[in-house]
């Protein structure tokens, strides 16, 4: 377990519901792939992940999942990633990404 954090340092975490756009591998990379994410409003940010080993980028494209968009950016494999998605680990060897249960708007925020 880690440290216990406080309810206003959770709360400068903003997590938003977004829709992958377009998904690719990254050149160079077996693990990585850049997403394309509609945050709402005409936003548009990149993420790149570590994915490939799990999902194919087909898999991804069209549906929602959850996103931290105030990290700073980090360039991955001379990739930016603005925003990054969220997902459970189990044992290196299952990944399940967040996601909402039914459709809801790009950006809606999680609270």
């Amino acid at each position: 377990m880690s440290a216990e954090i406080s309810i206003e340092d959770f709360k400068k975490v903003k997590m938003v519901v977004g829709t992958v756009i377009s998904a690719e591998k990254v050149k160079g990379s077996e693990k990585l792939l850049k997403l394309k994410v509609s945050l709402g409003n005409n936003v548009v940010k990149q993420s790149v992940a570590g994915l490939g080993p799990y999902y194919s980028p087909e898999q991804l494209v069209g549906k929602q999942y959850v996103f931290v968009t105030n990290l700073k950016p980090a360039v991955l494999m001379g990739q930016v990633s603005e925003v990054m998605i969220l997902a459970a680990v189990e044992d290196k060897n299952k990944v399940s990404l967040i996601c909402p249960d039914s459709k809801i708007s790009d950006g809606a925020p999680i609270t």
